[in-house]
């Protein structure tokens, strides 16, 4: 209701000011008698404001329909892609009006070029703002953060952590989660969400049963009270790959990445960005066992070769016994020969000590 009596409001005054303004360029004598033009001026703003009011009550819902949607459609416009876009008009106005006055002297023409060359700059700068706006805003804030420098130490070193979609489904996250042992945020970007959500609602089962792990696996991180869980709505349409998108959110806040994708490692690194990868920790984490100790597992199964038996530690590490085949199925004392350190992870030779069975 206010927006409709601003809108009649604004009818009426350019209503009246245009019927001032005709009658002072169009019907005005000087010669009449001083009191009349008073008149004829009042009659005239009268008129002019009758008019308007008029105006304003054929098209007031059109206009308040089209302003509506005009601001609808300015809130969807991302803050960047605002803010380079008025940068950009801002700069092209400036050089327009500092070439205003030199073209004013151009005959004929020259009254129209300021208005033309304000036009055309202010909509170069605009397209340019929008083209350059990773360059544009990063330049005006870098200038705003003059003599700071330009990754800011956050307080007590606790960098927001970003969740990549791999560490989601992979699960061993909620377990690191559930020690209290990450400070800081936990950002959960919007796209990961739409990439699980797409991997859940999969045709195949086993990408369909991996979402829903993922899925399964958010709730529970977020029903934790001592973690700070923040879901981030930041898009970057024309990235279309999540990887690249997550490493430009890490570089806008500061970030780091935890993931267990090697590919996404490998390229966060060349970025120059911060990496947390589950499967490095849980190889640091895993029990320092020596050449000559001796073990007690149960053997699971018959090896490669003949006489060989295989047997798993508690984290999952593969004991390969060469006289195991005997004792599958029971559990053995092992006397440990050599270890394998491999890039998926690491291997235990060992023999049965004895050949002896563990009571």
């Amino acid at each position: 209701m206010l927006r409709k009596r601003i809108l009649r409001i604004i009818f009426v005054l350019v209503g009246a000011i245009v019927g001032y303004e005709i009658y002072q360029k169009i019907y005005f004598i000087p010669d009449l008698y001083i009191y009349y033009n008073i008149l004829c001026y009042v009659l005239a703003t009268v008129i002019g404001g009758m008019v308007g009011f008029l105006l304003s009550l054929l098209f007031n819902t059109k206009i308040q329909g089209l302003f509506s949607e005009f601001i609808l459609n300015l809130q969807k416009i991302p803050t960047q892609n605002f803010t380079a876009a008025i940068i950009g008009m801002i700069i092209g106005l400036v050089i327009a009006n500092l070439l205003a006055y030199s073209l004013s002297f151009v005959p004929i023409i020259g009254s129209y070029l300021p208005f033309v060359l304000s036009v055309v700059l202010g909509i170069i700068g605009i397209n340019i703002g929008l083209n350059k706006k990773d360059e544009v805003v990063n330049f005006f804030d870098n200038f705003r953060h003059s003599g700071k420098s330009a990754r800011k130490e956050p307080k007590n070193n606790a960098y927001p952590k970003i969740l990549d979609t791999s560490v989601i489904i992979d699960g061993r996250i909620l377990d690191i989660c559930q020690t209290d042992f990450l400070e800081g945020e936990l950002i959960i970007p919007r796209f990961v969400l739409l990439e699980l959500q797409h991997i859940a609602d999969s045709s195949d089962s086993l990408k369909r049963n991996r979402g829903r792990r993922g899925l399964d696996v958010l709730n529970k991180i977020t029903q934790i009270k001592k973690n700070r869980i923040k879901i981030t709505g930041k898009d970057y349409k024309e990235n279309k790959e999540v990887d690249t998108k997550l490493i430009r959110l890490a570089k806008e806040i500061n970030g780091k990445i935890i993931t267990n994708d090697f590919n996404l490692n490998k390229l966060a690194q060349l970025e120059g960005i911060s990496v947390l990868n589950i499967n490095d920790l849980s190889n640091a984490l895993k029990a320092v066992i020596l050449p000559g100790e001796e073990l007690s597992t149960k053997i699971i199964k018959p090896g490669k070769d003949p006489e060989q038996g295989i047997a798993y530690l508690d984290d999952g590490t593969m004991i390969v016994v060469e006289d195991g085949n005997n004792f599958i199925g029971q559990k053995a004392n092992i006397l440990v020969t050599s270890i394998l350190q491999t890039p998926a992870g690491r291997m235990i030779f060992g023999r049965t000590k004895n050949g002896k069975k563990q009571n």
